[in-house]
């Protein structure tokens, strides 16, 4: 076989391999969805049993989906994105059991997570030399990527109560203010100020508390300045959206997949 005809018949393969899905607008709708799904699932759980048990439920969630993830050799968005929901729901549990357990204001739990997301950026990138999820492609690169991922939920969660309770913003205020963030950076990134890698991660870290702010905008009393749907049917509504879109990607991804002719 002549070198040429054996990489393009190798390339199909190296993209079916990947473990993580293309950045489009589709993918920044799942992310806002899973971010407003993992604010108001953990606040059920938390209120409706044990904080504890509802920690462990979490922690194990996240585990078994976390096994599944990296069990299998190519994106599988249904895997994909149930794995990115626990990340969400147990980061939520983890940056709120900081401040309510152990008394940690947001402003310095959302210091600690910086700094530990940081640390976890400079170690990957010491390691690989990059930082772009396209190179997600080998194990070490996953288990830096999703410890990243990790990271950006807990920032993300503790930078949104920050705004919310310790500036006194209110849920709405905060997510219009992360929105009109979010907006400037794409602004600033189409006029060539800002970086592609820098910008999405920028971004990815934003859009976790921009739609935990609406959802709990939705969620929460009129009391707390929310329109009183509830934590329940907040959390089912999202879970319907997010089951709809991970079949819409799931059939398009089908039927965009290379066919082989032999």
């Amino acid at each position: 076989m002549e070198p040429g005809a054996q990489a393009r018949r190798l390339a199909p393969a190296r993209r079916a391999g990947a473990k993580v899905p293309e950045i489009t607008a589709w993918f920044w709708a799942a992310k806002v969805l899973t971010t407003g799904m993992g604010e108001t699932t953990s606040d059920f759980m938390v209120h409706h049993m044990d904080p504890a048990v509802a920690l462990g439920l979490g922690g194990c969630g996240l585990a078994a989906s976390l096994v599944l993830q990296f069990g299998i050799r190519r994106y599988v968005p249904w895997v994909y994105w149930l794995a990115v929901v626990m990340v969400s729901v147990f980061g939520t549990m983890a940056a709120d059991a900081v401040h309510v357990v152990l008394g940690v204001p947001y402003l310095l739990s959302a210091v600690f997570f910086l700094i530990a997301l940081s640390v976890v950026f400079l170690l990957w990138y010491r390691s690989e030399r990059t930082l772009s999820i396209h190179s997600v492609d080998t194990r070490r690169r996953e288990t830096f990527y999703w410890t990243v991922v990790l990271a950006t939920f807990a920032l993300g969660t503790a930078t949104g109560d920050l705004t919310a309770y310790s500036l006194d913003l209110g849920y709405l205020a905060s997510g219009v203010v992360f929105a009109a963030v979010i907006a400037g950076a794409g602004l600033w990134y189409w006029r060539g100020g800002l970086a592609a890698i820098p910008s999405f991660w920028f971004v990815y870290i934003l859009t976790r508390p921009l739609g935990a702010s609406f959802a709990d905008w939705t969620a929460a009393s009129s009391e707390r300045g929310g329109l009183g749907w509830g934590t329940g049917p907040v959390s089912l509504g999202l879970a319907a959206g997010m089951a709809a879109l991970v079949t819409y990607l799931s059939i398009a991804g089908k039927r965009n997949a290379p066919r082989h002719f032999s």
